[in-house]
């Protein structure tokens, strides 16, 4: 099953009300946003979107939502993190059911599979859809490896169309292709490691930070696919302390603060995630009022 996504894919934020319920339109007003600046597609209902902090029926009410919002747009994908196989297939049926152009399949939440079992989770969610899977590696968060070795044993299922890699190991990049040559288009998936991945041959970048500089996020995009790395490496060298809040355990906060410091959305999380304070919430909004102060003039 052949795709042809590729280029910046927001990991987009949920917005909350102050009383924590879902708020829709605030989460549309930033997809605007985003598509303004020219992202190439959506996730949601990743990590960053909180996910497993949404129950069913919110999930299938803010994704319906998004669906009809973009209009075919840019290929919309969602999020399948759930606790159980079954749980991820019941999800897949329903994004598809709601216009989903994809999944993003994690492997189960809390239980932490060995090679078989994941193997076996990934296989099962592709019966249960007609739909292209991202499949995303994310040890580093999830304690779930998967290993180069463990997509060339999965290369035989069609659905499985591509793979975000978030090892923090840029070297899986090349072991991938390495092993099973073009098989897998190859997204990015931390912030701070983009350039390096696409210089390896990632067509993509599901990004965090891109919810906050949806533009820049583009520029760097745009000069490097052109060959134009010097240039993207000025660009890149200003972004790296917040791409760097991409990769702590406390990125969801992180990446809703400092879109509201840049007049996207609010910083409000769904419990139990709360407000940052003190002298952490000083140094991180000391990153990102710098680098909105000196940000690329572009």
């Amino acid at each position: 099953m052949k795709v042809t996504w590729g280029g910046v894919f927001p990991a987009v934020c949920t917005q909350f009300n102050p009383d924590q319920s879902l708020n829709v339109p605030g989460t549309l007003a930033h997809v605007d946003v985003m598509l303004d600046a020219g992202v190439h597609g959506l996730v949601m209902l990743g990590s960053v979107g909180e996910n497993t902090a949404l129950d069913a029926g919110e999930k299938r009410e803010l994704f319906k939502a998004t669906v009809e919002h973009v209009r075919k747009r840019v290929p919309v994908l969602t999020g399948v993190a759930e606790y159980t196989t079954a749980g991820a297939c019941r999800w897949a049926a329903d994004a598809a059911k709601l216009g989903a152009d994809g999944l993003m399949v994690l492997p189960p939440m809390v239980y932490k599979t060995d090679a078989r079992e994941t193997i076996a989770h990934f296989r099962t969610v592709a019966r249960a859809t007609d739909l292209p899977i991202m499949i995303y590696n994310n040890p580093p968060a999830y304690k779930v490896d998967v290993t180069p070795e463990m997509f060339a044993e999965m290369a035989d299922e069609p659905k499985f169309a591509c793979i975000k890699e978030s090892s923090d190991n840029p070297r899986r990049i090349t072991d991938i292709i390495n092993l099973v040559g073009d098989r897998y288009p190859l997204f990015a998936g931390v912030d701070d490691l983009f350039l390096e991945c696409m210089m390896l041959g990632a067509v993509g970048w599901i990004s965090g930070l891109v919810n906050a500089f949806p533009r820049e996020n583009r520029a760097i995009w745009d000069l490097a696919k052109a060959g134009k790395w010097q240039e993207a490496l000025e660009i890149y060298r200003w972004y790296t302390p917040l791409l760097h809040l991409d990769t702590h355990v406390k990125l969801v906060q992180y990446i809703k603060l400092a879109s509201a410091e840049c007049g996207y959305g609010t910083e409000l999380c769904r419990a139990p995630r709360l407000p940052l304070v003190g002298a952490e919430r000083e140094e991180v909004l000391k990153v990102i009022r710098k680098a909105i102060a000196t940000r690329p003039k572009r």
